[in-house]
């Protein structure tokens, strides 16, 4: 049985080709939205493949995981599978991809139990220094105002998520450009940003020597900062992004000669004030829908037996 041992040669042909090819395109930095649902795509794609082969591996090693994935199937197409003809290989296969999917699932656990135990640490902290008025209630149009001497602004995730600005930053601030500063907060709370960066984090913290798992992480961090520096140009236009962006950071070394932690912000800045036109909107349909079935090709692969048989 050859199939588990096409699906991880497709999964691995994913892998190192979906991010060169992504990596190449001209695209993404004009339509993160669409580059992060194409990332999403590869991802899931890589891993459908290695999940599709360990199933057929483990049916293909023991009868009994082999009647329960082909239960109810004609005889031709359990057939077509040619189950029982596999050697000790298919119980290796189905052993090391279970091991990884475990493995991935007890990191993405970590990183979500990480994730709220510094958000609830964090929360604990803005009480302390932001306590409510007496008669107020929480929610999620609450602004916190805390007293500091660096200009900073974030969203702490969660339900509802909570915007926090220094007294430094809306000293620096200008006109709308505080308005700007919240609406990118808002954009990553919106969009849910955060379980973007958990899953990214949790594959590339799990499997440090996979390559496609590393570059997904950065460029998560990456392109949801695009994203969300999209929402609030689009609001209150590229200049004033731009500049709320260079208030804030400016203090950081960012754009000296040596690299920091926000090296990309440099990056953002020239970005928004040296914008490229947005893809016409057939073509980021078009993006959308070809990202959208590389998912569906491994299913396609694991399924063509079963669909020739019966044919």
């Amino acid at each position: 049985m050859i199939l588990p041992a096409v699906l991880l040669l497709l999964g691995v042909l994913t892998a190192v080709v979906g991010p060169r090819l992504l990596a190449r395109a001209d695209w993404p930095d004009r339509e993160p939205v669409v580059a992060l649902w194409a990332w999403q795509c590869l991802i899931a794609a890589v891993l459908l493949c290695c999940a599709l082969s360990m199933t057929f591996s483990a049916a293909a090693a023991w009868r009994a995981v082999g009647g329960h994935v082909f239960t109810g199937a004609p005889v031709a197409v359990v057939e077509a599978y040619t189950l029982g003809t596999a050697g000790a290989w298919a119980h290796v296969t189905a052993v090391v991809l279970a091991s990884g999917g475990l493995w991935s699932g007890a990191m993405l656990v970590r990183e979500i139990a990480r994730a709220r135990a510094r958000r609830r640490a964090r929360r604990a902290e803005l009480r302390r220094r932001a306590p409510l008025l007496p008669g107020e209630e929480p929610g999620s149009d609450r602004l916190v105002v805390l007293e500091g001497d660096r200009p900073d602004a974030w969203c702490l995730p969660g339900s509802p998520p909570q915007l926090v600005v220094t007294t430094a930053a809306l000293q620096r601030l200008k006109g709308r450009q505080l308005d700007a500063v919240l609406a990118h907060e808002r954009g990553h709370a919106r969009a849910r940003h955060d379980w973007l960066l958990h899953c990214s984090s949790a594959l590339a913290d799990g499997f440090p020597q996979v390559p496609v798992f590393s570059a997904f992480r950065d460029e998560m961090h990456r392109l949801v900062e695009l994203a969300a520096d999209d929402t609030a140009s689009r609001r209150f236009g590229r200049l004033t992004t731009a500049l709320a962006l260079v208030e804030l950071n400016e203090d950081r070394g960012v754009f000296g000669p040596c690299p920091t932690a926000q090296a990309h912000v440099p990056a953002r800045v020239n970005r928004l004030l040296t914008p490229g036109d947005r893809l016409p909107p057939s073509r980021r349909l078009r993006l959308t829908a070809v990202a959208s079935l590389v998912p569906a090709l491994p299913v396609l692969v694991a399924f063509l037996p079963g669909l020739r048989a019966l044919g």
